[in-house]
């Protein structure tokens, strides 16, 4: 009976953890080990996929798996990535399109040309946070870590004291050592140490299967107490994805330019403007946080980036809800106009959001112009257009200085200062590397559910933690006393002991189940308005 309950602590605390692991053992066997590559002569040859790296041309059979992460040279297909964004439906891909490693094509034949191979895709990246995940230590398990190890001499300390109390009364050397041990037995911290990394771990795979990867190991903690959520706009509440509107007097030739110097950005509008890029990259590009990207050409300095960056001015003849885009080559300028979508889920977010008593808010570079139909759209009263990352901070602040626990959502390098300021980030994968690194965790997918599942999840991680802190300490208060006076066997104190460690990790399997979340709509609404 006991050797039952002993392996059956471990054995639930194992299998908690197992079936977080799973879950991304799973996903990174998805990527197959061979793939075709496009030799000069154009012939495919079978190479192992940790072979191929930026630039390389592969082919993608029907039926085939994609062995790196790539962008659509040519071919149509619906390709699957059920097990990789969280999306349930194929999606239609085609020339320009972003495809990534371990999606299934479903239909067509597709040749890609690489943009991450190696060890540096999303399923690689996926498998990091993860790993990471697993391994940080938040502020609940640091202190349950803290306890368990003074706990050790305050028990041993107890036991003795117990022993010479006994003898001291009369108790033969049997009977008193008989009852150290069983203070011993029973004051064994094993609901004290399980007590949160359960739940930690729990709770972290729940969240990977809604399709957030958490960064920090405190995240958990430090998101349960938010009462506001800050949300960038573009690349945030709205799709990479989006249509190009040009004014009447456009230079063919700039925005060819325009369209290859934006492929060295990760910003959302320069994304959708890469899309349409003929040709390579140039070769020494500056970011420019929060304004653009700059580089030198033989006509002299090129700018891509905020209306600001490059002086220019909107176009009378572009819709005035559009997001836009300046590119600047000496004195000559072109505005471009990026109508933009709104992710299909978000209005059910917010909406959720508010049903929780959380407030929401925008804060974006955009102009206010741009900004307000999407705003309309959500429902979201409290928005501000035009800010500088400098303007996102003093805002954040200003939140926080009233009392407010603000949760910033983003994903522009202008939105990284922003994230380090707020008290808790997320960020979409699509996002740029460095905002992603800020960030205290990661969604993938085009919808922003996992937004919610991360609240959720970390309220009742919280909720589940406190329990079991209250548990153990309990289980203490009341078991302790009855050793001390006697009344426990070392048999009976081992049973107790493993009774309490079982009964915290099974509370602790609670995190793992999925709350209902908001139904996504089943299309993109392109933003109008």
């Amino acid at each position: 009976m006991l050797l039952f309950f002993l392996l059956a602590g471990r054995y639930l605390d194992h299998e908690a953890r197992r079936r977080t692991r799973a879950v991304a053992g799973n996903i990174a066997a998805l990527r197959g080990e061979m793939a075709h590559r496009l030799g000069p002569d154009g012939v495919p040859v079978l190479v192992p996929v940790q072979a191929l790296g930026a630039g390389d041309m592969i082919l993608v059979a029907a039926g085939e798996r994609v062995g790196a992460d790539g962008e659509v040279v040519s071919g149509a297909s619906a390709v699957d990535e059920a097990l990789i964004t969280g999306e349930t439906l194929p999606r239609l891909v085609g020339p320009g399109a972003r495809v990534y490693a371990g999606s299934l094509n479903g239909s067509g034949v597709l040749t890609l040309r690489v943009t991450a191979g190696g060890e540096g895709t999303l399923i690689d990246d996926v498998q990091r946070l993860l790993d990471g995940a697993l391994s940080a230590r938040g502020a609940y398990v640091r202190l349950a870590d803290r306890v368990a190890r003074l706990y050790a001499p305050v028990v041993h300390l107890t036991a003795l004291c117990s022993a010479i109390f006994w003898l001291v009364l009369g108790a033969s050397v049997h009977d008193a050592v008989m009852i150290a041990v069983a203070v011993l037995i029973i004051t064994c911290p094993c609901a004290l140490a399980l007590a949160v990394p359960v739940v930690q771990v729990v709770a972290t795979g729940r969240l990977f299967r809604a399709g957030l990867l958490v960064n920090a190991g405190d995240m958990l903690e430090r998101l349960a107490p938010v009462d506001t959520v800050v949300f960038d706009k573009t690349g945030t509440l709205t799709l990479p994805d989006a249509v190009l509107r040009l004014p009447r007097d456009a230079d063919p030739r700039l925005l060819a330019l325009a369209a290859r110097l934006a492929l060295s950005s990760r910003h959302p509008l320069a994304t959708a403007l890469a899309r349409s890029a003929q040709g390579a990259a140039f070769a020494e590009v500056e970011e420019r946080t929060g304004a653009g990207v700059v580089t030198r050409l033989p006509e002299g300095e090129a700018r891509l980036g905020s209306l600001d960056f490059c002086e220019a001015q909107m176009p009378a003849d572009l819709p005035a809800d559009c997001s836009l885009i300046a590119f600047r080559l000496g004195d000559a300028r072109l505005v471009i106009g990026i109508a933009q979508q709104v992710r299909s889920d978000a209005r059910a977010v917010v909406d959720a959001l508010k049903a929780r008593g959380i407030a929401v808010r925008i804060l974006s570079g955009d102009r206010p112009e741009a900004v307000a139909p999407v705003a309309a759209r959500l429902g979201i009263a409290d928005y501000e257009g035009g800010l500088r990352p400098a303007d996102k901070i003093a805002a954040l602040e200003k939140l926080k200085a009233a009392g407010h626990r603000v949760c910033m959502v983003g994903d522009g390098l202008n939105d990284a200062p922003a994230l380090a300021a707020a008290d808790v980030s997320l960020s979409p994968a699509s996002g740029a590397a460095v905002t992603q690194a800020q960030a205290d965790a990661v969604f993938i997918g085009q919808r922003l559910a996992p937004v919610l599942a991360a609240l959720d999840g970390a309220r009742t991680a919280g909720r589940l933690m406190r329990q079991n802190l209250a548990l153990a300490i309990c289980y203490n208060l009341i078991a302790v006393p009855l050793a001390v006076a006697g009344y426990v066997t070392p048999l009976v104190a081992a049973l107790a002991m493993s009774g309490s460690s079982i009964l915290v990790t099974l509370n602790a399997l609670r995190a793992g189940t999925s709350a209902a979340g908001p139904a996504p709509a089943t299309t993109v609404e392109e933003v109008r308005a």
